[in-house]
């Protein structure tokens, strides 16, 4: 590969790249995460190329990054770290083509390894509904919430950024509509059943009024996401379930409107999914349930 210069300076050792490179990064991402997990995977790579005698940039091309990727798992390194190294290499060959010290980018057609994809986790109907048994509560003002909470993050799949900005101008009580400000600050609109329209009376006519928020927190401002990622747990742990987060009832909530016969489509404009591969994850999570109820229950798969 042709070689220039950068900055004036002849540009072909590997140590003098990566130094430009996280100038670079530095600037143009502040977060002290990344640039540490930049500099720790390319520093590591650099120390593969002088083992293995190179310390020519020119030298190295798809063949040699593939010899890396395979060293990488030789080494016992999980599929989501090699991925991460391999995306530290993509941005760093990325910066030399575009600076002009590579002809072409030979991280570009590199395909890493298929990191796992974990199946988010959805409770069964029953221990929803035992999680409503702890919740519920027409005279105590926490109970109130919590059961509004619950009526939201599950019945309508909400997600807790979507829950804990939700206005009182943005909930129709009477025709059971919620407009939601989601992901990319794209906006949707959300029925809600009759159980979550009782709950959110219930919150409006209670001791704390009608402020601008659905859930209010101190001086006018919105419950936080950490209030409610408490209420939840907490309201979980009274009802014997271990693991559930507000997370895992926009996961329920997926899945039980697939498994009682809702499309994909729908499922996927009601929680706001950017794409239906997104929407389709549910599908195997709903499928994992049925085989293990099956295999619970049937006296033939006992066998």
């Amino acid at each position: 590969m042709e070689t220039r210069t950068i900055d004036g300076v002849q540009a072909r050792a590997v140590s003098d790249l990566i130094d430009a490179f996280m100038e670079c990064v530095q600037y143009r991402s502040p977060s002290d995460h990344t640039f540490v997990n930049y500099s720790s995977d390319l520093r590591q790579f650099a120390d593969y190329l002088e083992a293995q005698g190179i310390d020519d940039i020119g030298r190295v091309d798809t063949s040699v990054l593939r010899a890396y990727l395979r060293t990488l798992s030789g080494w016992n390194f999980a599929k989501a770290t090699v991925a991460r190294k391999l995306s530290s290499l993509r941005g760093f060959f990325a910066f030399l083509k575009e600076r002009g010290i590579l002809e072409s980018d030979p991280a570009r057609s590199l395909q890493g390894p298929g990191a796992r994809r974990h199946l988010p986790r959805a409770l069964s109907e029953e221990a929803v509904g035992r999680l409503f048994e702890v919740a519920g509560g027409e005279e105590d003002p926490a109970r109130v919430r919590d059961t509004a909470i619950l009526e939201l993050l599950y019945g309508c799949g909400l997600r807790i950024s979507e829950l804990t900005s939700l206005r009182w101008e943005d909930v129709d009580l009477d025709a059971r509509w919620l407009i939601i400000l989601g992901k990319g600050n794209k906006e949707r609109r959300v029925p809600f059943g009759k159980c979550a329209q009782r709950a959110l009376r219930a919150l409006c006519e209670g001791e704390e009024g009608r402020g601008e928020y659905v859930f209010g927190g101190r001086r006018g401002k919105p419950l936080t996401v950490r209030t409610v990622h408490r209420a939840v747990t907490a309201l979980a742990a009274r009802a014997g379930l271990e693991g559930v987060t507000p997370h895992t009832l926009h996961h329920s909530c997926a899945t039980h409107l697939l498994e009682h016969g809702a499309s994909l489509k729908f499922v996927q404009e009601f929680l706001g999914h950017e794409s239906l591969s997104t929407t389709q994850i549910y599908l195997t999570v709903s499928a994992s349930w049925m085989k293990e109820s099956y295999a619970a229950a049937h006296p033939r798969a006992k066998l």
